[in-house]
């Protein structure tokens, strides 16, 4: 079993729901970043999300992809990043992953990568541009190394073509619930209970919605059929508005929003 395996069995176990935050790494620097992430496992986040910058993201909307093109502007490569998830200790906070595309894995090596990943501490990867019909090496070299290899389901994603990436997925499904990019949203489509619904039918695997969710009331209306949230934008849109500020007081109010999400998810068990 993986550490996101053993995770979600916690957590089922419990009665309780992951609440996964998305940074992006090295925006502004990686020592924030890693400030970060110790503040959102702090306020009792389930895993966090490490984005890796990459020049060309396929569903990311303008609030991350500016931030992946900050920290490219700032010359943040991936070893860097690995050492500092490294310095982390992931195993004493809570798992993370990375948000990555597969071409920088496809460069790096896909057993490379996933051994290095590990040695950082990772405990897998959400990799968006991977189409199924590609997955078998990396998903195959994933599964030797108990290394989560996390996919997406889009609302428009055929069924028969959903229950294939569920096939190929490993840790959980990242369920997509609004088409389209990344980005906060002010209402969610209705349908995304249904769906989800549906595709619990076909899978063991927990489910976690994530794009759009950024309130309260998106958490009280996801979290009856999910198995986890996944929060991005809004926590990378709030680093980005907070350049020049003390980041004591940056990271305090960071916490305080994961806080007020969280709250939600909680009045939801």
């Amino acid at each position: 079993m993986s550490a996101i395996d053993t995770l979600f069995q916690q957590l089922r176990t419990a009665g309780r729901k992951a609440f996964m935050p998305f940074v992006t790494a090295g925006d502004p620097d990686l020592p924030f970043t890693a400030a970060v992430i110790r503040e959102l496992f702090a306020r009792g986040s389930s895993l966090c999300e490490l984005g890796i910058p990459y020049s060309d993201p396929i569903a990311d909307g303008p609030v991350i992809q500016a931030s992946y093109t900050r920290a490219l502007d700032r010359h943040v490569k991936v070893s860097d990043i690995l050492e500092m998830v490294a310095g982390l200790r992931p195993s004493d906070l809570g798992p993370m992953v990375t948000m990555v595309s597969y071409a920088i894995i496809y460069r790096h090596g896909l057993e490379q990568y996933v051994h290095h990943a590990i040695d950082a501490g990772l405990s897998g990867a959400i990799v968006p541009d991977l189409p199924v019909e590609e997955a078998g090496p990396l998903a195959a070299v994933c599964r030797r190394s108990d290394f989560s290899l996390i996919q997406l389901i889009t609302p428009t994603t055929p069924r028969e073509r959903a229950r294939r990436i569920a096939e190929q997925t490993t840790g959980f499904i990242y369920y997509v619930s609004v088409t389209g990019i990344t980005g906060e949203r002010t209402e969610l489509p209705p349908e995304i209970v249904d769906n989800v619904a549906w595709l619990r039918e076909q899978t063991d695997l927990p489910i976690s919605i994530g794009f759009g969710i950024s309130r309260p009331d998106h958490v009280r209306m996801l979290a009856p059929v999910a198995d986890g949230l996944i929060v991005g934008s809004a926590i990378v849109r709030r680093i980005a508005e907070a350049r020049g500020r003390p980041r004591e007081e940056v990271l305090r109010e960071i916490g305080d929003y994961v806080c007020e999400l969280l709250a939600a998810l909680e009045a939801e068990r």
